[in-house]
């Protein structure tokens, strides 16, 4: 297993159930005492033929399989869609749309845009220690351009210039470290400089553009401002490590996803910083595996998806 090292040889490697079971009982029990996920008992035995197991404390649901209590629950899909799915996710680095998931799979375009919600809520960042030592920090704009849209949506959705009908969505990069990205609800002060309190280390040298809604960390930041009317760069005071990542985000958006609604974007957020974060201290194999030991005691409904049922499914016990 530790030889994976390209989408062909995961795909024929978890294509044989046995490699999978293997697999999800590492990362679920490390230990080797498979536990039922609904209460945590040790009294479990495995019923091969149907590949579940049994649990005897006594609840009304004393059956369970490797995906009870993960984002895979409930789902019809066997684990050698799920498997190569999220593979792809976290390793295409512009990102793979549901169009292409789905001729992959063999299944409907539905069907795979559903799949890659529910894969990105496994990539939601578990709150890493404070960003510290050299940090940037920049916003930016998502949103369709004009000049891509037909006539009718764009006067449907186009009603101002710059930043109107858009989305704002902020970065905190630690240089030589992890990125930390939120939509926000704007660019003013209040929200910008809360984030940067939440995330960055006080003392930290921090670098931003010349936007007046940064004016005032200089009292717990070293906070050096460039100004990009005027220059780019001005020694170690720039923010080009956050306008790469922009670049990155953009293009998969752009290019790979074509239309994202403001509602999911957040979820788009997620997938692209868990790349970047690992892109260098991680193979292709590492990635993946970080991604799946990320996937238990999460559920993602699509009534809640869709925005039907607006409080996510609680979470589940897993020991």
């Amino acid at each position: 297993m530790e030889g994976l090292n390209t989408l062909q040889e995961a795909i024929i490697h978890f294509a044989d159930y046995d490699n999978c079971h293997a697999l999800m009982i590492q990362l679920r029990w490390p230990d080797g005492k498979v536990k039922c996920p609904r209460c945590g008992a040790e009294k479990v035995t495995y019923l091969a033929k149907t590949r579940v197991w049994k649990c005897y404390a006594g609840h009304q649901k004393p059956t369970f399989s490797l995906k009870t209590g993960t984002l895979f629950e409930e789902s019809p899909l066997s684990l050698d869609k799920w498997l190569p799915a999220l593979w792809l996710i976290v390793n295409c680095k512009n990102g793979i749309s549901s169009c292409e998931l789905a001729r992959d799979l063999g299944v409907t375009q539905k069907t795979a845009w559903f799949m890659a919600h529910r894969l990105r809520y496994a990539l939601k960042d578990g709150g890493f220690d404070l960003l510290s030592g050299e940090v940037e920090a920049d916003e930016t704009f998502i949103g369709g351009k004009a000049r891509n849209m037909h006539v009718a949506k764009r006067q449907r959705r186009i009603t101002g210039t710059g930043g109107k009908d858009k989305t704002a969505v902020m970065g905190i990069l630690q240089r030589g470290g992890k990125v930390h990205t939120v939509v926000v609800p704007n660019r003013r002060k209040k929200a910008l400089q809360a984030e940067v309190v939440k995330h960055v280390e006080a003392g930290s040298a921090l670098y931003t553009d010349a936007l007046l809604s940064y004016e005032g960390l200089a009292s717990d930041y070293a906070h050096k401002v460039i100004d990009h009317a005027v220059e780019y760069v001005d020694g170690r005071v720039h923010t080009n490590g956050l306008e790469n990542f922009w670049s990155l985000l953009k293009r998969g958006i752009s290019g790979t996803y074509v239309s994202v609604e403001p509602f999911h974007l957040f979820r788009y957020l997620d997938e692209q910083s868990f790349r970047y974060n690992y892109r260098k201290e991680m193979n292709d194999f590492d990635r993946f595996r970080l991604a799946l030991s990320q996937i238990a005691g999460k559920r993602l409904t699509y009534r809640h998806l869709t925005g039907k049922e607006m409080e996510p499914p609680p979470a589940v016990a897993v020991n």
